[in-house]
């Protein structure tokens, strides 16, 4: 049986310690100072330099989804697994990455991650920064 492992993903700058290990997922390290020491680096789903390049949303998820297959959900579930262990088996590894949600029209690779591996191993990866405030729906009109 498949070790599960808790995975939630958010911003470096929105993570808190109470929400688990703070774990890297970008190609580059913070250049701000961090109120928290990180518990590891996840090379796995790191993206690479050359996806960094695309611009377009869909093509990058096209593409970084592509690279995650490659790499496989064994290999990255022994990744994260190891350094969930290395740290604390019992707390989410919170694999983070620079850009906010918060803003509309943001997104990143650690969500078309969090998604790619809820369809592959059907183990949900909720995000814990801070997503867009929705549109006010205006109320129903009889005109």
């Amino acid at each position: 049986m498949t070790q599960q492992i808790k995975l939630a993903t958010c911003t470096y700058q929105e993570f808190t310690p109470a929400m688990g290990t703070p774990v890297r997922t970008t190609v580059g390290h913070p250049r701000f100072p961090l109120a928290y020491q990180l518990g590891g680096i996840a090379r796995s789903v790191t993206p690479t330099r050359t996806l960094l390049k695309i611009e377009a949303e869909d093509a990058y998820e096209w593409a970084y989804r592509r690279l995650l297959a490659e790499r496989g959900v064994d290999a990255i579930r022994e990744e994260l697994t190891a350094i969930a262990g290395a740290n604390d088996l019992e707390v989410p590894v919170v694999l983070l990455c620079f850009d906010k949600l918060s803003k509309p029209g943001n997104w990143c690779h650690r969500t078309m991650f969090g998604r790619w591996w809820t369809e592959e191993t059907g183990e949900p990866v909720p995000e814990l920064g801070a997503s867009p405030t929705p549109k006010p729906t205006p109320p129903p009109s009889l005109f």
